[in-house]
C-alpha cells in the first residue's frame, strides 16, 4: 500500500540510514576509497590483482594488534616520565608505509618503549628503524621500558614513501609496545604533516582479491564455482562518458547454451559499482535448472580486532518503528537474514545495508522490486561471506528467453560512516535521480490522499471529493490527488487484490468523478496499483489462472510484464472508442506501483526510473 512506496524515495533524499549533513566533514571520497573500488573492479571485472597507486596515508603491512594514533587504549602515551598526546602507537614486530601527499624533507619523532602497567619494571625490548627507498637512514640502541625516549631526524631527500619499522629485539615480542612520538614530517614544500592526520589502513599487506565473479548460481545441481572454469569467457571494457566505464563480463556454456552475462558500471567520480547478471538461452532446447540465483556472493576478512558491525533499517510495518535504524554486531558462525513480506521491497525489510568494521567499510544495496532476500555469515575466524539477490529462484529457461538478477551496488569507504552515507547520497543525486531536458531536478511535487482514515483503506467517492475540498478550502495547493490501495473490490481490507475495477458500491461512477473533480481543483490524479500479487477469490485469480503462479489457495504471483499488459487491456479497455480513434490518455493522470529501493521516483508523481533506463 502507500505507506510502503511513499517512504520508499528516502534513500533518494534523506538516506537509507540518517544521511544526514555533518557539518565540518566533507563528503567527498577520498583517494583511497577510490583505489579500493577500483581494485575490487579490476579483479572481479578484468581477473587483474593490480591495484591503482594507493594516496595518502599509513599502510600498516605488519603490526602485532592494531597501530593507534595519539594515543595507546584511550590515554596519552607515555616514553619514561613524558607523556605524549601525538604519534603512533605500535607493537613489534611492525611494519608501517607512510606515504605523503608530495616530497618530503625532513621526518621526526622522539621513540622509546611505552610506559604503562604491562611494560613497568623495564620490560620490552624493541629497535626502531626508518628505511627510505629501501635503504636503512635510522636505527636506534636496543630500547626497554622506562629508557629516555631517542630523538629521530631522518632526510627524506624528497621522496614521497618511507617506512617506519619496529622489531623484537630477538627475544619474542612480549611487552615490545613501541611509541613514534610527536612523528611528524616536513615537505619540500614547507608545509608540515602530523603522521596521525594521515589515514590509517590495517592490513594493508592483505592477501589478493579473489579473481572469482561477484555472481553465484547452481546450474543442473552443480555450483557455478566449479562450472565457470570450464566455460568460455569474454571480458570487455568501454568508457561511457567522463564519470563512468561500462564492464562486461560474459560466460557460455557451450553444451547447453546458456549465457551469464554481468552487465557492470564503475564510477570514476564516487568509490561505486554497480552490475546486474542476466541468463539468457542461446541453445535449442530448454536448460536445465537454474536454482539459488544470487546476484551477489562475497567473501571479505575483518583486521584482527574488532568484529563486523551491519547498520540496517526494519522496514516498514505501518508501526511507529518502521524504518527504524539498527545496529547488529556479526559475531562469529553467527547467520542474519533478511527479506521483505509478500513481494513488497520495504515491507518489514529494507535492502540498504552499510557494513562496518574497524575504521572502514562497505555500502551494500540491492534494488529490484520485489522478494529480494540478504544472508550475511560469519565463520569462525575474521571472514564473512555476504549472499544477495531474489530470495527464491528455480526455473529453466526456454530458448530464447532471458530474465536478470536484481541490481546490486557497493560503495566502499574509509573513516566515518555518516561521511560515507553523505557520499552515498551524493552519488544517488548525482547518477540516479531523473532530470529535465535541461539537466535539472524536478520541481517538488506535493501530493495527498485519504487512504489513512478508513478502515482497511476503503475509501469512497463521496469522502474523496470531501478530502479535495477540504485542501482546496485551506489553501493547501496539491500538485496531485493520491487514491491508495483499496479503491477496487476487497471485502474488508485493502490487500484483497486481484480485481482491478473501481468498486461499484463506493464508487458508483468509477474514478472519472474523483478524477474530475481533482482536475476543476487543478490537481492530477495519481491511481495506485500492485498487478504482481494475486489473492483468492478475485478476478484474476479465477478468469486467468494460467497468468498466475503459485499454490492454489494461497496468494500467487502475476510474473510477466507481458501478463501485465494483457490485464491492463482488460481491465481499462475504453468503453466508447470507435475502430479508428486512438487512445485518450490525460497527461495529468499517473498509475503508480509498488517500486524498488533503487527505482528511484517521484511518489508523487507514480513515475518509475529503474536502473536500465538511465544514461548508458
Amino acid at each position: 500500500m502507500k505507506t510502503h512506496t511513499l517512504k520508499l524515495c528516502l534513500p533518494a533524499f534523506v538516506g537509507a540510514a540518517c544521511l544526514w549533513s555533518v557539518a565540518g566533514r566533507a563528503a567527498v571520497p577520498t583517494e583511497f576509497e577510490m583505489a579500493e573500488a577500483a581494485r575490487w573492479v579490476a579483479a572481479k571485472f578484468k581477473a587483474a590483482t593490480d591495484r591503482a597507486k594507493l594516496g595518502p596515508g599509513l599502510y600498516v603491512i605488519a603490526n602485532h594488534g592494531s597501530v593507534q594514533l595519539d594515543a595507546r587504549g584511550g590515554k596519552p602515551m607515555r616514553i619514561g616520565n613524558q607523556p605524549c598526546s601525538q604519534g603512533l602507537y605500535c607493537h613489534a614486530n611492525s611494519q608501517v608505509i607512510v606515504r605523503l601527499p608530495a616530497g618530503g624533507a625532513e621526518f621526526a619523532a622522539a621513540v622509546g618503549v611505552d610506559s604503562n602497567e604491562q611494560t613497568s619494571g623495564g620490560r620490552g625490548s624493541v629497535h626502531f628503524a626508518v628505511q627510505v627507498e629501501g635503504r636503512e637512514r635510522f636505527k636506534s640502541p636496543l630500547l626497554r621500558e622506562g629508557m629516555a625516549g631517542v630523538p629521530v631526524n631522518v632526510d627524506l631527500g624528497g621522496a614521497t614513501e618511507f617506512v617506519l619499522l619496529v622489531d623484537d629485539g630477538g627475544d619474542g615480542i612480549a611487552c615490545d609496545q613501541a611509541d613514534w612520538t610527536g612523528a611528524r614530517v616536513r615537505l619540500k614544500d614547507g608545509r608540515e604533516i602530523w603522521l596521525a592526520d594521515l589515514p590509517l589502513t590495517e592490513g594493508a599487506g592483505r592477501k589478493p582479491l579473489s579473481l572469482d565473479p561477484p555472481f553465484a548460481f547452481t546450474y543442473d545441481g552443480r555450483p557455478s564455482a566449479d562450472l565457470l572454469k570450464n566455460w568460455k569467457v569474454a571480458r570487455a571494457s568501454r568508457d561511457l562518458d567522463k564519470s563512468r566505464v561500462e564492464h562486461s563480463l560474459t560466460y557460455t556454456d557451450t553444451a547447453s547454451g546458456l549465457q551469464v552475462r554481468c552487465a557492470a558500471l564503475e564510477y570514476r567520480d564516487f568509490p561505486t559499482v554497480e552490475w546486474t547478471v542476466y541468463f539468457k538461452n542461446n541453445g535449442q532446447s530448454d536448460t536445465p535448472l537454474l536454482t539459488d540465483i544470487q546476484a551477489l556472493d562475497l567473501l571479505l576478512d575483518r583486521p584482527a580486532e574488532g568484529e563486523f558491525i551491519l547498520h540496517h533499517l526494519k522496514g516498514d510495518d505501518c508501526t511507529p518503528d518502521s524504518y527504524e535504524p539498527c545496529r547488529l554486531t556479526l559475531a562469529p558462525q553467527s547467520e542474519h537474514h533478511f527479506a521483505p513480506v509478500g513481494g513488497r521491497p520495504t515491507c518489514r525489510g529494507f535492502p540498504y545495508f552499510d557494513l562496518e568494521w574497524r575504521g572502514a567499510g562497505l555500502i551494500v544495496v540491492v534494488g529490484w522490486p520485489g522478494q529480494w532476500a540478504a544472508h550475511f555469515s560469519r565463520d569462525g575466524a575474521q571472514g564473512l561471506r555476504v549472499r544477495a539477490g531474489q530470495e527464491l529462484t528455480r526455473f529453466k529457461l526456454n530458448p530464447g528467453e532471458e530474465v536478470r538478477t536484481p541490481l546490486m551496488v557497493l560503495q566502499f569507504w574509509k573513516g566515518d560512516r555518516v561521511r560515507a552515507q553523505n557520499i552515498w547520497r551524493r552519488w544517488m543525486l548525482a547518477h540516479n535521480l531523473p532530470r529535465t531536458r535541461d539537466g535539472h531536478l524536478p520541481p517538488p511535487i506535493f501530493t495527498s490522499c485519504s487512504g489513512g482514515f478508513f478502515p482497511g483503506l476503503r475509501c469512497n467517492e463521496a469522502d474523496e471529493l470531501r478530502f479535495i475540498d477540504a485542501f482546496t478550502q485551506a489553501g493547501i495547493k496539491l500538485d496531485y490527488w493520491w487514491m491508495d490501495a483499496g479503491w477496487y473490490p476487497c471485502g474488508t481490507d485493502w490487500a484483497q487484490v486481484g480485481t482491478w475495477t473501481p468498486d461499484t458500491a463506493r464508487f458508483p461512477r468509477g474514478l472519472k468523478a474523483v478524477s474530475d473533480h481533482a482536475h476543476e481543483k487543478g490537481m492530477g490524479l495519481i491511481v495506485w496499483f500492485e498487478p504482481e500479487r494475486v489473492t483468492p477469490g478475485t478476478w484474476l485469480y479465477q478468469n486467468y489462472p494460467e497468468w498466475l503462479l503459485g499454490r492454489d489457495g494461497e496468494t500467487k504471483s502475476l510474473p510477466s510484464h507481458r501478463n501485465v499488459k494483457k490485464m491492463v487491456g482488460i481491465f481499462w479497455k475504453p468503453a466508447t472508442r470507435q475502430a479508428n480513434e486512438k487512445p485518450k490518455h490525460s497527461n495529468r493522470v499517473k498509475f503508480h506501483r509498488s517500486a524498488s529501493a533503487l527505482q528511484l521516483h517521484s511518489a508523487a508523481l507514480g513515475a518509475q526510473i529503474s536502473s536500465g533506463d538511465r544514461r548508458r
